[in-house]
């Protein structure tokens, strides 16, 4: 990276710069039911370079990969190449990130663990929910990271933070009466607990099971609806993906400071506070891509849109400060809604939809729901073959938040939400 820098200063026909570079060392394992299939080592390191040349009163950016096997004669070729498109684009001016030092690892309890011995215990921990009749998994990989990303700039950034990380991805497969039925599991962390990750495989070892005997329920019909974190986050990311600096400089945000998204509510008020660091996510950082350091920001408060985030291009040109650089990490606050509370009127719970779909211009939550329970006062039956639908605005207003709370990825907040009166069709 010296020498590339170098190599950039040289060049009289840019700006500014900026070079990330991420290198990864992995340890993987491949099982096909139980028996290992294969063990893969690697160890890369891919490095990008954006250059910004000022002209005309306006800004250009062009960015190009370079390789090891690049000589100095390629890279400043490249250089120059990137020079010449970046003098094609006319963005608005604005300044780089300045300054700043920084050499720091993420939070983890697998720093200095020997991957083989991590790899075992993880399969181990995986394998240990492989207990239920007509279930099994029918594939397994597991895949374990250390990440160490760099960001320089020409304005004397220069960041470095190590992240180490797990991710799994399971098959977990239910066979009765010669026919299978099959879920897709993808299970990410950043601190390794044993028994948290052996409960996530039983949890959907459960699920693909009910799946097989999953009905149809008898449909249209209105009730009350339970989303579980991870459509919870879908949720509160849209939300706030409209209070985006990029949103607000392009008008195309719907909502503007001071915004009630609860009018006239009568449940719990939303509270979201989007963070650099959740504990036990990858996507946690102290600095973004830009090398702009990560400062929590709270985008809606009791209910109204309270500030804007994003990074510090668009912060700058709509005039903050000090921006918050791109938050990837979110923290909702509880509620007041207990389990007791739920099962006092019938519900649908969704454990796996197709993807949550929201329209904040037309008003509109729903999405298709692969297997969900019923609850219909009585009892609890797996169902499927459904989609609800309901209009945003209502669901806001009237929607419980759940006292307990959990980390589930880039989440944590409350463990439940509770949408009133939802068409299910």
């Amino acid at each position: 990276m010296s020498r590339l820098i170098e190599l950039l200063k040289e060049n009289g026909g840019i700006d500014g710069y900026r070079v990330t570079e991420k290198a990864t060392v992995s340890y993987e394992l491949f099982f096909v039911h139980r028996k290992l299939e294969t063990v893969r080592a690697t160890d890369t390191v891919d490095t990008a370079v954006t250059v910004y040349v000022d002209h005309d009163g306006k800004r250009g950016d062009s960015s190009f990969e370079v390789y090891r096997s690049m000589t100095e004669t390629d890279i400043r070729a490249k250089i120059e190449t990137a020079a010449a498109r970046a003098r094609l684009v006319d963005n608005a001016p604005y300044e780089l990130p300045e300054g700043g030092e920084l050499n720091a690892a993420l939070p983890t309890n697998m720093d200095g663990e020997d991957a083989k011995a991590l790899a075992t215990r993880i399969a181990d921990a995986v394998y240990a929910a492989d207990n239920i009749p007509g279930g099994s998994i029918n594939a397994l990989e597991i895949f374990i990271y250390k990440d160490t990303v760099r960001v320089r700039n020409s304005r004397g950034v220069d960041k470095t933070q190590t992240t180490h990380r797990v991710m799994i991805e399971a098959i977990p497969t239910f066979t009765e009466g010669g026919e299978s039925v099959e879920l897709y599991e993808d299970h990410r962390f950043t601190t390794f607990d044993a028994e948290k990750v052996t409960a996530e495989i039983a949890e959907k070892m459960r699920e693909v099971r009910d799946r097989a005997a999953a009905q149809k329920p008898q449909t249209p019909m209105r009730v009350n609806v339970v989303l579980r974190p991870k459509e919870i986050y879908g949720l509160v990311s849209n939300l706030a993906h409209d209070l985006n600096y990029a949103m607000v400089y392009s008008h195309g945000n719907l909502h503007k400071i001071g915004d009630d998204l609860q009018e006239g509510g009568s449940g719990d008020k939303l509270t979201v506070t989007l963070r650099g660091v959740i504990e036990g996510s990858e996507l946690s950082g102290y600095f973004d891509s830009d090398g702009t350091e990560l400062t929590d920001t709270c985008v809606i408060k009791d209910g109204k849109t309270a500030a804007y985030f994003g990074a510090s291009r668009y912060g700058q040109y709509i005039g903050v400060e000090r921006p918050s650089g791109n938050l990837r990490c979110g923290e909702v606050e509880a509620g007041t809604l207990t389990d007791e509370e739920i099962a006092s009127a019938p519900y649908i719970e969704c454990a796996s939809l197709s993807g949550l779909q929201l329209d904040l211009y037309n008003d509109y939550i729903g999405g298709e729901i692969r297997l969900a329970y019923y609850f219909d006062g009585k009892q609890t039956v797996p169902v499927t073959g459904i989609s609800m639908s309901g209009k945003l605005s209502e669901v806001l207003a009237g929607m419980r938040l759940a006292k307990k709370t959990t980390i589930s990825g880039q989440y944590k907040g409350p463990e439940k939400l509770l949408m009133k009166d939802i068409a299910i069709l």
